[in-house]
């Protein structure tokens, strides 16, 4: 829920007083240094508005980089890690336990499939659904050993694990970390055709963000996902949706596979899933791809705890009950419109679909790191993407007034010389 009123607008850096000083001066000193964070520490947060050390608050247009679709502090979210934190957190898979049945019946029931694994990050949801199709190719489509491939587009990022960066186009996710298996196939983003011609009898899966998030908030063509599920059809290979990011209502859909007839064989979650109070992922396929995996064969120590069980399932009935999903592809249309209407010189584009979208700053613009600085002094929390690109993905509790006072920010800061 929103601060009432909503703050009256500044234009100053946070001011870092004794507390934030230390807990900045920590982190430097002890934390590996692979982030940039902006300069602000944040104490206490609620609905899409954190608050710093000192009081100030800021609208949260970056929500977890798509974690927190229900809010921060959500009271059901709350509730939910509470009591359940009162009753059992962990006993491994040696058992079972409640939440994960509640949990694995809702998913069926949400995305379709009848079975899944719930893992912990994206990324291990993401290295699971490539040992599943490389397991599937052999045992079901006769792949020889050791030579099922997978296709990925150019400018994809799935996670950093090894084998993931092995995937990337990215030098940055890439250099000094090799050498790399080699079993994935690089092909442009958005080209069907190119797809295509690069699937060969070795070829296991495809690979695929529906929207590329951390590319820039990049959207495929229209059909290319329906596309993309025919030509892996027609070629008996496997469609695998990387919805980390985009799945759970973010794109105004269930799911972004949703806005086109695209259903996968493998569809992978995380972020949402969790609330931002529990670490959780997820992926989803039918039995028959499931049944190349026997006990043993794949797992996780906290995979399907029921802390995080528990708090996936009051996540899925917040975004059911509340109707985020209808609230996401409408006030997405709107931030659009609003911001295309602004006619802004130095925005050279807005992408995205329902609350999950990128704008493109000209070079006349300068660095999008500076400008999320500027955004932040002026009370709004961005994040860049690709040095031109700002991602913008509140809370998809977020409300017209608050994108109203958000979309104000960025005129003044896009607006300035």
């Amino acid at each position: 829920m929103a601060p009432d009123p909503l703050p009256t607008p500044e234009n100053r850096p946070p001011v870092l007083d004794a507390e934030a000083r230390a807990a900045i001066e920590a982190a430097e000193r002890h934390h590996a240094a692979v982030f940039k964070p902006l300069p602000l520490v944040v104490r206490q947060a609620q609905g899409c508005w954190i608050e710093d050390t000192t009081g100030r608050r800021y609208l949260d247009l970056l929500g977890g980089l798509s974690t927190l679709a229900q809010g921060h502090c959500h009271p059901r979210i709350v509730a939910a890690v509470s009591e359940q934190a009162a009753r059992l957190t962990h006993v491994s898979r040696a058992v079972y336990t409640e939440p994960l049945g509640r949990l694995c019946a809702l998913l069926a029931d949400v995305t379709g499939f009848p079975r899944c694994l719930v893992m912990n990050s994206g990324a291990e949801a993401n290295e699971t659904a490539v040992k599943l199709a490389r397991r599937w190719a052999y045992e079901r489509r006769g792949v020889p050993a050791g030579r099922a491939r997978v296709i990925v587009a150019e400018g994809n990022f799935h996670g950093r694990t090894l084998a993931l960066v092995g995937a990337s186009s990215n030098a940055l996710y890439r250099d000094g970390f090799g050498p790399f298996d080699g079993a994935f196939d690089l092909v442009p983003y958005g080209d069907v055709e190119a797809l295509a011609r690069a699937i060969t009898p070795d070829t296991a899966a495809v690979l695929l963000e529906p929207i590329q998030g951390e590319n820039g908030v990049v959207v495929p063509p229209a059909g290319y996902l329906a596309a993309v599920r025919a030509r892996c059809r027609e070629a008996n290979v496997l469609v695998m949706w990387d919805e980390v990011q985009t799945g759970f209502g973010r794109t105004g859909r269930w799911f972004a596979w949703q806005h086109e007839d695209a259903r996968p064989d493998v569809l992978v979650l995380g972020k949402a899933l969790g609330a931002g109070a529990a670490v959780i992922s997820a992926v989803c396929a039918g039995d028959e791809l499931w049944s190349v995996l026997a006990p043993g064969s794949h797992g996780s120590t906290f995979g399907g705890n029921a802390l995080a069980c528990a708090v996936a399932v009051a996540a899925i009935e917040v975004i059911r009950d509340e109707g985020l999903v209808e609230r996401s592809a409408e006030l997405g249309d709107y931030l659009k419109q609003q911001l295309v209407g602004l006619r802004l010189p130095k925005l050279m584009d807005v992408r995205g679909k329902g609350l999950f979208v990128g704008l493109e700053l000209t070079a006349q613009a300068g660095p999008a790191r500076v400008i999320a600085e500027r955004l932040l002094a002026r009370g709004v929390l961005t994040k860049d993407l690709r040095g031109s690109v700002l991602r913008i993905a509140p809370p998809l509790t977020v409300t017209r007034p608050e994108l109203d006072w958000g979309i104000a920010r960025i005129d003044e800061v896009l607006r300035e010389a």
